[in-house]
């Protein structure tokens, strides 16, 4: 077997451990542009055959908690943070609250929740009236996630959307406003208007 999958493997099964409490989650996040993501064949996870990757410019349709749908496409020209977590997942609870401020304070920057979990639509309102957010969450369904994204080996798991759409980054594990921000302008994104800079 190859080692780097190998690596990988061992990688992914960490990450998952530490969102369940078997394992302290990593100090940092491990991100790399799109392209040099490396896959995990599903031969390596136990499966035949290598998981397919996602296209340059995902497309995701959806409808919110709230009730609004939601179109990624129709976010263009603003930077898209994709956050896929779960409510039993201690590193996504703790990147909450920095994500929901870098919704609130950045106008160039959005986020999307993505609720990787089988919840109920009453009980994640529950959860949400103690762990309040700014930005919109939506309930994705384990057996059937959204095509053009990777199905998480781990949580949380972060995508971020570059203005034209396209993926410019992606995070395993928790993130902070500063990996986010950092990766903005690792990709080329604009400076921070002064009334914008914290």
């Amino acid at each position: 077997m190859n080692m780097r999958y190998l690596l990988a493997a061992l990688l992914a099964g960490a990450m998952l451990a530490a969102c369940q409490g078997e394992a302290p989650p990593p100090a940092g996040p491990e991100t790399a542009p799109v392209t040099g993501v490396p896959e995990v064949p599903e031969a390596a996870a136990g499966g035949d055959q290598a998981e397919p990757s996602m296209p340059a410019v995902p497309t995701l349709q959806l409808q919110t908690l709230d009730g609004a749908q939601y179109d990624l496409a129709d976010h263009r020209g603003k930077w898209v943070v994709v956050n896929f977590w779960a409510t039993w997942c201690a590193p996504c609870r703790e990147e909450m609250p920095e994500l929901s401020a870098l919704a609130s304070l950045r106008e160039h920057i959005e986020v999307l929740g993505l609720a990787y979990e089988d919840i109920e639509a009453e009980a994640l309102r529950g959860f949400l009236e103690q762990h309040p957010v700014t930005y919109p969450i939506a309930i994705i369904d384990t057996y059937d996630p959204p095509a053009d994204f990777d199905t998480p080996r781990g949580l949380p798991m972060t995508y971020l959307i570059g203005p034209d759409g396209s993926v410019a980054r992606k995070f395993l594990g928790p993130i902070s406003a500063a990996d986010i921000e950092a990766a903005i302008a690792e990709a080329g994104g604009p400076d921070l208007p002064a009334q914008e800079q914290a």
